[in-house]
């Protein structure tokens, strides 16, 4: 060792004795787990949404058709079962444990589903909670994942760090608010994810402005946003600019956040979609070439047959199919009966054609308005349902539940 060491032997080039090779904290994900991307959702400080927009984000690739994910790492304020409304909790083997599921499939696990009750605080060290997140990547099942979203807890601590080390991320998201205090604070989440050389996709803006329902006019409630200014500065994206919007607030504090209504994250989605990918991939997707179709295919069923009744099925066999053949299928059990709620429920699955035995004509029109094809009087097996479909030789018979349409029996509304 030299007089004048410093001791960083990262940043030393000299060979001695006393060298200390470079700790590597990484965690394998667990062997039965196969997730494409993961996205980091982070803020410099707390209360500016980054569980709403890692949630959104979610229902987002998930209504696009990709299998989405949520490790909640902000292990200390965990907020995104509530958004989701999910209760379940993780199920587990010899093999690991399984993520809950979302109303709409979307696989989540936080420290939430794991407490006796979910108002008990969290009350520990800083090493035992890196320790959490760590069992969550390398100790859960998470199955074949495309898009992973990282709930990161606030600021640029302990917690951030051990994502940052034990996860390979392909990206972070930022999320802030309008006020100017926020400038600096963005610049030190900014500065952090730069030293651990992770890539930054961009920024997202909450509460950006308050649109009144009353005059269509935008209000500024807390003042000019600088998000663009922060965007060039450190030469990023604005993703997305969010409204203050009551409805959005609602629909977390009920758990429907998967039924939001709102495209502010069709442009994020997108980027996500093409990371990794080659312009010229890129080009061809967009002209279409060599392009597959793929749909996705629910039938109202009872066991494997399709049910004579919409509203009160069992559930629904969602196939998944490519170039008009069946290349997947997977049972949603029925989510509730409530006036106009499973033709919005099947539209965020990415369903565009429904086939059932009768269905209400409120539900016939829902669909109709979402630009979904029904198909009605359709018996037998589910499977060979959808397969005659696909061959084109199965075709609505008009079988609208008629003593049922104004009453509600069948998924429709009054």
């Amino acid at each position: 060792m030299s007089e004048n060491c410093d001791q960083a032997c990262n940043t030393c080039s000299d060979e001695c004795a006393d060298r200390k090779e470079k700790t590597d904290f990484s965690e394998k994900l667990h062997e039965l787990s196969r997730v494409k991307k993961v996205i980091g959702i982070m803020s410099g400080k707390g209360g500016v949404g980054k569980s709403l927009v890692t949630s959104m984000l979610a229902v987002t690739m998930n209504r696009r058709g990709h299998h989405a994910a949520i490790l909640d790492a902000d292990i200390t304020g965990p907020s995104i079962p509530k958004a989701f409304g999910i209760n379940q909790k993780p199920g587990a083997s010899e093999l690991g444990m399984f993520p809950s599921k979302s109303k709409t499939g979307i696989e989540v696990i936080s420290i939430n589903l794991l407490l006796e009750n979910e108002t008990d605080p969290v009350i520990w060290r800083g090493p035992i909670l890196s320790g959490v997140i760590k069992q969550f990547w390398s100790e859960v099942i998470w199955g074949d994942v495309d898009f992973m979203f990282i709930d990161m807890p606030p600021g640029t601590g302990d917690v951030p760090l051990t994502v940052f080390q034990s996860i390979k991320l392909d990206g972070v998201i930022i999320v802030t608010s309008p006020q100017e205090l926020v400038s600096m604070i963005v610049s030190k989440a900014v500065k952090m994810a730069e030293s651990m050389k992770i890539p930054i996709l961009g920024l997202v803006e909450n509460m950006s402005y308050f649109k009144c329902p009353e005059c269509d006019k935008e209000y500024k409630i807390f003042g000019e946003s600088s998000i663009e200014k922060i965007a060039e500065q450190h030469q990023l994206k604005v993703l997305a600019t969010l409204p203050i919007d009551p409805k959005i607030a609602a629909a977390c504090d009920k758990g429907m956040i998967e039924l939001y209504d709102g495209n502010w994250f069709d442009g994020a989605a997108e980027m996500l979609e093409n990371l990794g990918v080659e312009p010229a991939e890129i080009a061809d997707k967009q002209n279409n070439i060599g392009g597959t179709q793929k749909m996705k295919i629910a039938v109202a069923s009872e066991g494997n047959m399709v049910t004579e009744h919409f509203g009160h099925c069992e559930g629904f066999i969602i196939f998944e199919t490519e170039n008009e053949q069946i290349i997947k299928s997977e049972m949603v059990a029925n989510p509730g009966h409530r006036p106009g709620f499973l033709p919005n429920f099947l539209n965020d699955l990415g369903v565009k054609v429904i086939i059932s035995g009768g269905m209400g004509g409120g539900a016939i029109d829902i669909f109709n308005e979402k630009d979904i094809e029904v198909i009605v009087g359709a018996t037998g097996e589910a499977k060979a349902a959808v397969e005659e479909y696909l061959k084109g030789k199965l075709k609505s018979t008009g079988s609208v539940c008629h003593e049922h349409q104004h009453h509600d029996e069948c998924g429709g509304h009054e």
